[in-house]
């Protein structure tokens, strides 16, 4: 019932968000030229590799992650525009809404029996921890609220945290970690 649901509410809302990623799209292809789409391996439901798709924030080249994103970049990451093409995702099923943030495959091996525990639900878009601190969490408390929102989900809870997600958004709190563009490396 829940992928119903939210693949009919990313195809009725298309018309809002298609011209929106056209024109992210644009502005990424006229600042930082091609490819505009970032694609990275990511585990998904069962912990099976997929190709996640996000849009370009970063320059490529030498230096960190500090250095390399642009300022349209970090305005994509700031509004969560750079996850659009995560959409079609959520129309394929290998994404949801709301779920735990799929992870790059490297980290597989990483994770304790009860961090794996988060591969029990499709990844998404946003999730319990995205709401409870984002990048600003460390990697403990963030698969901790994962596990948690496996054992507690409903459609309350989805619903409550799509609305957290937008109040996140337009206060832009918690989308760096304290000192790095991103997360730092999960480590296990």
């Amino acid at each position: 019932m829940k992928r119903t649901v939210e693949t009919l509410l990313v195809i009725v809302s298309a018309p809002v968000w298609v011209p929106v990623a056209l024109a992210v799209a644009a502005a990424v292809a006229l600042t930082m030229g091609r490819p505009v789409i970032f694609r990275q391996e990511r585990a998904g439901l069962r912990a099976r590799p997929f190709t996640m798709l996000k849009f370009r924030t970063m320059r490529d080249g030498e230096g960190t992650d500090r250095e390399r994103v642009t300022r349209l970049g970090r305005l994509l990451r700031a509004t969560s525009l750079d996850e659009l093409p995560q959409l079609l995702h959520v129309v394929t099923g290998k994404m949801s809404l709301v779920g735990p943030r799929p992870l790059p495959t490297r980290y597989l091996p990483r994770y304790s029996k009860e961090q794996a525990r988060r591969h029990e639900v499709r990844p998404g878009i946003t999730g319990w921890a995205q709401v409870n601190g984002r990048n600003a969490i460390s990697w403990r408390r963030k698969f901790e609220l994962d596990v948690w929102y496996v054992d507690n989900r409903s459609l309350a809870l989805d619903l409550k945290i799509l609305w957290l997600t937008l109040a996140k958004v337009f206060r832009r709190s918690g989308i760096d970690s304290s000192d790095s563009e991103t997360m730092p490396e999960f480590k296990g």
